[in-house]
C-alpha cells in the first residue's frame, strides 16, 4: 500500500523539502504516512513568496477580496471537514469527539475573520477648526506564524485568520507531529480561488531552523507564536533585534477553584474533562485543582473513582476516553514528572506510562496532592493528563495560592455565591476566567495571557490590530 505523502504550499506551488520524514499514529508507533520536510531554504521562500504577494496583489487593499478567501476557505474546510476530524484523530491521538470539536470550531473561526475584514475602522474628528485628524490601520506586511502540534488546524487559522483580515501575507510553519494533517490544511488553502498566489505560504519543519528564520528575517515584519514560555522568551529576544511586534500565547497552570458551596455534580465530570481533554496537551487545561477545606475529602474521593475510570485507548475507539499523547517521548516525559512528584506529595491516582513495554504513547491520568505552592509539579506546566490537588482554607487563601506562579492563562471558579465569581475573578491573574464552567471560548472575545502566559490577544476585534499599524492623517482646510 502507497503510504500518503504531505507537501508544502509556497507562491501558490507545491514544495518539497529537504528530506522526507515519516508521521507516526501515537497510538501504535507505525508509519501512517511521509512528508516534505522542510528547513531553512523553504522559510525563505515562503518568506521572499508572502511578501511579493504583500506588494504586487491587491490583497492589502482589498478588503472585500479578504473577506471572500476567507469564506471560501471556511466552505472549503467544512466540504473536508470528515477527512480532517480522522486524520487529526490518527495523527495527533485526539479521540474522535475532541477532533470534531477542533475543526468545527475552526470553520466559524475564518468565517468571523471574514466579518472582521469588513468592520476595521479608524477615527475620525475635526480636532480644531478646519483641522481634520483620522486614523487608518494599516496591515503590517508579512505575518510569520509558528504552530504547535496540540491542536494544530485551530491554532493556525487563530493566527492567521486575524492576520489576513488585517491585509497581511502569512509565511507559517506548522509541526511534523501532524505533517499529513498539515498537509491536507495546505489542500483547503490551495484550493481556495479567491486566494491569490503567494498570499498563504506553508510548510512542515521537524527541525529548528526555518521557524528561527521566520523571527529573524528582515522580510517578516510581525511575529505570532503559540507554544512554550521557554521558546517564547527566545522568539520576542531574537524579534527585538528588529523590533518586530509579537503576538504570544505561551504556557499555562489554570487553577480550577472550587469553594465549599459548589455543586459537585458538575465540578466533578468537568473537572475530569479539563484534566483529560486532548490528553491534557492543551495550555487551559485544568492542571491544578483547589479546592476549600470543607469539602476537600468529598471531592477528593470522587476525583480518584473518576479519574481511575478513565478508558484510554486510540482515538478512533468510540470506547475511549482519552487518547495517547503526542508520541513515546512525552509519554515517557510525564510519567518520569509523575515518579518524581512522590518525593513531595501525595499520589492520590500514580496513573502514568499506561504500557511501559508498548510502542504506543498511551498515559493514564494522574492525581497528586501538594501542600507547597513551590514544588515543581505546581509550577512547572506537565503538558499531559496530570493535575495537582491543593487545599485552601478561606477565599484570600485561594486567590494566593492561585496567583503562585508565573503563569496567568486561564483559570475557573466553583460557587453557588453570587458575587463571589466576580470578586474573585478580578483579583486572579489570568486572562480567561470562567465561573462553575472550563474550556468556553469565543471567537468575538479576546484571548491571551497574563505574566509568563504570553503578550497580545487573539480572537476579537483585538486580534485584527496585533497585525496592524495605525497611522495618523491630518488635514488642513486652505
Amino acid at each position: 500500500m502507497t503510504l500518503p505523502y504531505a507537501r508544502n504550499y509556497i507562491g501558490g506551488q507545491w514544495s518539497d523539502g529537504h528530506a522526507v520524514g515519516n508521521s507516526h499514529a501515537p497510538a501504535t508507533g507505525e508509519v501512517i504516512g511521509t512528508y516534505a520536510d522542510a528547513g531553512a531554504v523553504t522559510a525563505g521562500n515562503a518568506v521572499a513568496a508572502a511578501r511579493t504577494a504583500f506588494h504586487d496583489t491587491a490583497w492589502a487593499d482589498d478588503r472585500q477580496m479578504r473577506a471572500r478567501a476567507l469564506l471560501e476557505m471556511a466552505d472549503r474546510m467544512d466540504a473536508r471537514r470528515d477527512e480532517l476530524v480522522q486524520l487529526l484523530s490518527r495523527e495527533n491521538g485526539k479521540k474522535l469527539a475532541d477532533a470534531a470539536m477542533e475543526i468545527e470550531s475552526t470553520i466559524p473561526k475564518l468565517r468571523y475573520n471574514a466579518a472582521l475584514a469588513l468592520t476595521d475602522a479608524g477615527r475620525a474628528a475635526e480636532l480644531a477648526p478646519g483641522s481634520y485628524s483620522m486614523t487608518l490601520h494599516q496591515p503590517l506586511g508579512v505575518a510569520a506564524v509558528i504552530v504547535p502540534w496540540n491542536s494544530p488546524v485551530i491554532l493556525a487559522v487563530r493566527s492567521f485568520a486575524p492576520a489576513l483580515a488585517a491585509g497581511c501575507t502569512v509565511a507559517m510553519k506548522m509541526p511534523a507531529q501532524t505533517a499529513l494533517t498539515n498537509g491536507l490544511l495546505y489542500e483547503i488553502i490551495a484550493a481556495t480561488e479567491s486566494l491569490p498566489a503567494g498570499v498563504v505560504n506553508a510548510f512542515t519543519e521537524s527541525g529548528n531552523d526555518g521557524a528561527p528564520l521566520l523571527v529573524s528575517h528582515p522580510d517578516t515584519d510581525v511575529i505570532s507564536y503559540t507554544g512554550s514560555t521557554a521558546v517564547g522568551r527566545r522568539i520576542m529576544a531574537d524579534a527585538a533585534k528588529r523590533l518586530k511586534p509579537c503576538s504570544l500565547e505561551l504556557g499555562g497552570k489554570s487553577p480550577m477553584i472550587v469553594f465549599d458551596d459548589a455543586d459537585l455534580d458538575v465540578v466533578v465530570p468537568t473537572l475530569t474533562a479539563a484534566i483529560t481533554t486532548f490528553a491534557g496537551q492543551f495550555c487551559m487545561a485544568g492542571s491544578r485543582i483547589l479546592v476549600q477545606r470543607g469539602i476537600a475529602e468529598q471531592l477528593r474521593t470522587r476525583m480518584i473513582a473518576a479519574l481511575q475510570a478513565i478508558k484510554v485507548g486510540p482515538g478512533d475507539d468510540p470506547g475511549t476516553d482519552m487518547g495517547p499523547v503526542i508520541d513515546r517521548a512525552q509519554a515517557l516525559r510525564i510519567d518520569r514528572m509523575i515518579d518524581e512528584a512522590g518525593e513531595y506529595g501525595s499520589i492520590l491516582v500514580r496513573g502514568g506510562l499506561a504500557d511501559p513495554a508498548g510502542a504506543g504513547a498511551f498515559v493514564l491520568p494522574a492525581l497528586i496532592e501538594v501542600d507547597d505552592v513551590q514544588a515543581p509539579l505546581v509550577q512547572r506546566e506537565v503538558f499531559g493528563p496530570v493535575a495537582t490537588f491543593e487545599v485552601f482554607d478561606d477565599e484570600n487563601d485561594a486567590i494566593t495560592r492561585a496567583n503562585a506562579t508565573e503563569y496567568g492563562l486561564a483559570a475557573s471558579v466553583w460557587t453557588r455565591d453570587v458575587d463571589r465569581p466576580l470578586r474573585v475573578a478580578r483579583r486572579i491573574d489570568a486572562g480567561t476566567v470562567w465561573t462553575n464552567g472550563w474550556g468556553v471560548i469565543r471567537d468575538q472575545m479576546e484571548e491571551g495571557g497574563f505574566k509568563q502566559s504570553g503578550i497580545g490577544r487573539l480572537n476579537g476585534v483585538r486580534a485584527l490590530t496585533e497585525f496592524q499599524e495605525i497611522k495618523h492623517l491630518v488635514h488642513t482646510v486652505r
